[in-house]
């Protein structure tokens, strides 16, 4: 596969998948060092951490990202320039606003609502985090926009590795909570500057070059007019509005069973669903990845005004995330426990099992929305996915209020689940239908008749770390044969398992053999 959604989501998804593993490092480490109650609180805290990030950002990145893709698509310069300037004033001014707004909001969050005086302080040093954070997202929608994959994984990686080394040593000099919360501000303050020095040192020397390609303007060589400005801005606050109003939702929907748990019952409940959820979201990483790419490629497409091109890429996306999402949210189901025993060892956090497997089943269907959302966002339509996904929390929130009572933790779960699925059918349905393009109803029967083969294989194995680890050996052989007998392995498919063999260094001829293996089998 050698379009730009293959390109840019492979070098994601690889980086995004050891990213997303450091997360796990991290959550556990926390757990371990923490305990149920502590890690509880810091379950409590990261929600509102995410939220003051989305709020600081305004929902500008992915703005930033189609209007840089859109413009250098064009070879203009001046104006991939001035929409990061521009962006980049309107998110200081939203920074400021977000650090004040959740300093003076963390004492009633934590003992009106949650009833949990020991949450305060975490959740006023989140106010460190806010300027940095907006720093490294600007940087990161330059970077999607202009297809530079490898500079997002770079800060991202950079990112993490601090959080965890800053977070670790902090809670052993008795920080507690609080040392985990100002560890993902060390994060982001050197994720900030290796940002910085990559911008400076790559990315604005691509962008000078379009100068030679593109033809300037009447106003290029002049400064920019504050009307001219405020147009700009204008252009890239409709765009982001519905975006972040989305993004708002979006953690709503992962986080209202949380705050919901922590209102009827104690931390430890909440340590345990903090323990499944963020298993449940592994998929997102494949989903995310391809998103990522699949926002500027659409973009482009649709700037180009070239309908066939457009559809590839969305029959590509669709596709890809089925393939690799669904075998892997059924071995989630089928091995939950001994995920859960492997990354929290607490037996404790094992009341989380029943949750991870609901939540599985929901965050599958929320891949499939991802890529939807992304595809519309890069077709300059966001309120599509926003309006479905506002529709969605509220569901989740009457649900949650609903169920928690009864059926504890599992009953934020199903809530969740069942607001994803509606969510799910809504903007898929619609994507469609505004792209004109239809799914392969064969390809997508074959790759589930595959992944749940897989699943009944799995299920007389005991459910322990040994046979866990078994299974992710013999999972890829399993899947991908039974997706050859019924004819849904592509040779495309096989060429991608080439360049993947190609990136796995010491595995590389592993791999390799792994994909000539079933290349005969290939249609």
């Amino acid at each position: 596969m050698s379009s730009k959604i293959a390109k840019g989501s492979f070098v994601i998804l690889l980086g995004s998948f050891i990213f997303r593993i450091g997360g796990y490092i991290y959550r556990s480490l926390m757990a371990i060092l923490l305990g149920p109650a502590g890690y509880g609180i810091l379950g409590l805290t990261l929600p509102a951490q995410n939220v003051l990030i989305l709020l600081a950002a305004g929902g500008l990145p992915p703005a930033i990202a189609k209007y840089v893709s859109h413009y250098s698509a064009r070879d203009d310069e001046f104006m991939v320039r001035q929409v990061i300037k521009t962006s980049t004033k309107i998110m200081v001014v939203l920074s400021i606003v977000a650090s004040i707004m959740i300093f003076f909001l963390a004492k009633p969050i934590a003992i009106g609502f949650l009833h949990k005086p020991e949450a305060v302080l975490p959740l006023q040093l989140i106010s460190l985090i806010t300027p940095f954070s907006v720093i490294v997202g600007a940087l990161r929608g330059v970077f999607q926009g202009m297809y530079e994959m490898t500079n997002i994984l770079i800060t991202r990686a950079t990112e993490q590795i601090f959080t965890i080394a800053g977070a670790v040593v902090l809670v052993l000099l008795g920080w507690y909570v609080a040392g985990a919360v100002v560890g993902t501000a060390i994060g982001f303050i050197v994720s900030t500057v290796v940002g910085v020095y990559i911008f400076k040192r790559i990315t604005l020397k691509r962008i000078s070059k379009l100068r030679k390609h593109g033809s300037l303007k009447p106003h290029q060589n002049t400064s920019i007019t504050w009307r001219e400005e405020i147009s700009i801005a204008k252009r890239l606050l409709i765009f982001s509005i519905p975006v972040v109003i989305a993004g708002f939702a979006e953690l709503a929907l992962y986080d209202i069973g949380t705050y919901v748990i922590g209102h009827f019952m104690a931390s430890e409940y909440v340590g345990y669903y903090n323990a499944a959820s963020p298993i449940a979201r592994l998929p997102l990483v494949i989903s995310m990845s391809i998103a990522t790419a699949a926002l500027p490629a659409a973009s482009e497409a649709f700037s180009l005004n070239d309908k066939h091109l457009l559809r590839t890429y969305i029959l590509q996306s669709y596709r890809y995330v089925t393939l690799l999402v669904l075998p892997l949210s059924v071995g989630t189901i089928v091995f939950a426990a001994p995920i859960i025993g492997l990354l929290f060892p607490n037996p404790a956090f094992l009341n989380g099992t029943g949750a991870l497997q609901i939540l599985s089943a929901g965050m599958l269907c929320f891949t499939v929305y991802v890529v939807s959302a992304s595809i519309c966002q890069g077709l300059g339509k966001p309120n599509l996915p926003m309006t479905a996904l506002v529709l969605g929390t509220i569901i989740d929130l009457v649900l949650s209020f609903i169920m928690v009572p009864v059926y504890g933790i599992n009953g934020a779960a199903l809530a969740t689940t069942i607001a994803a699925v509606f969510i799910m059918v809504t903007v898929l349905g619609k994507t469609l239908k505004m792209t004109d393009a239809q799914l392969p109803k064969g390809d997508f029967t074959k790759i589930i008749i595959a992944s749940i083969i897989m699943g009944i294989i799995f299920i007389p194995f005991p459910k322990t770390r040994l046979f866990l680890f078994l299974g992710i050996i013999l999972a890829p052989f399993i899947y991908v044969s039974a997706l050859t007998l019924f004819g849904g392995l592509k040779k495309e498919d096989v060429h991608v398992m080439y360049k993947f063999g190609e990136k796995m260094g010491p595995l590389r001829g592993v791999v390799r053999k792994f994909a000539g293996l079933f290349e005969r089998f290939a249609t």
